[in-house]
């Protein structure tokens, strides 16, 4: 059974960071791309970054410059480095990741529970 546990989120003021971390565990082939998504109170899920096995990123644009994501493919872990947090950033993040359980099988999308980032004004 593969898990994904998100961890790092918390409460900041405006301009300060953090840094979240998902680790994928479990039985698994191969985890390609990994990502990261949040959610505000009232609105639908959104992308925010992403990152292949082969290490390109991309981001969602309000983010740029700001965010950073990363991983170990030893550690199969997804880091999202948030630098000048806004308090539009506030919303509960998770990570996903497409992994392969076996050859027979094909890439399936796995998310974690969520860790809640906070941006005081």
């Amino acid at each position: 059974q593969v898990e994904l546990v998100e961890s790092g989120g918390g409460f900041v003021q405006a301009g300060g960071s953090l840094e979240l971390s998902c680790v994928v565990s479990g039985s698994k082939l191969r985890v390609d791309t990994m990502g990261w998504y949040r959610q505000a109170p009232g609105q639908e899920r959104e992308f925010v970054a992403q990152i292949t096995r082969g290490a390109v990123k991309n981001y969602q644009d309000s983010v740029k410059g700001r965010f950073t994501i990363s991983r170990d493919n030893v550690l199969n872990i997804v880091y999202l480095r948030m630098n000048s947090l806004k308090p539009e950033d506030t919303a509960v993040y998770f990570c996903s990741a497409d992994v392969l359980i076996s050859v027979h099988d094909s890439y399936r999308t796995y998310w974690g529970q969520g860790t809640q980032v906070t941006v005081s004004s």
